[in-house]
């Protein structure tokens, strides 16, 4: 936690990443399970939830991140990509709407694109 408070933006994009791999890793491992015949059909719960751990991680990075930025804009923009980010996670466990599953790709980018833009250019002084 104190490591989010200190680099909220490195942990946010790191974790927005991460994120973005995950979501590109599980069609493939699809993929190879469906060629294996001992497979299930479905991925194991823990890898299913990993992206409920990356919105937990990604919230707290934009919290400490929009405490610290000095632009007004990067706050609204954080914000409303963590609030994509997570309207399609949650859409994809309950299917709300019936969204294509490769959008989670554009908040997951923009969050990291953004964390490391903040970064750089509107960081104030951190404690």
């Amino acid at each position: 936690m104190i490591l989010i408070k200190r680099r909220p933006d490195y942990i946010g994009a790191i974790a927005s990443t991460l994120c973005l791999l995950h979501c590109i890793a599980t069609p493939l491992i699809f993929i190879v399970q469906a060629g294996s015949l001992n497979c299930c059909g479905s991925p194991p719960t823990w890898w299913k939830l990993i992206d409920v751990l990356f919105v937990v991680i990604s919230f707290f990075a934009i919290y400490n991140s929009t405490r610290t930025t000095s632009n007004k804009l990067m706050k609204v923009s954080l914000w409303l990509s963590w609030f994509l980010l997570f309207f399609i996670i949650i859409n994809e466990k309950i299917a709300w709407l019936p969204l294509n599953e490769s959008l989670i790709y554009f908040p997951a980018i923009i969050l990291t694109v953004l964390h490391l833009y903040n970064r750089k250019h509107y960081q104030t002084n951190r404690t």
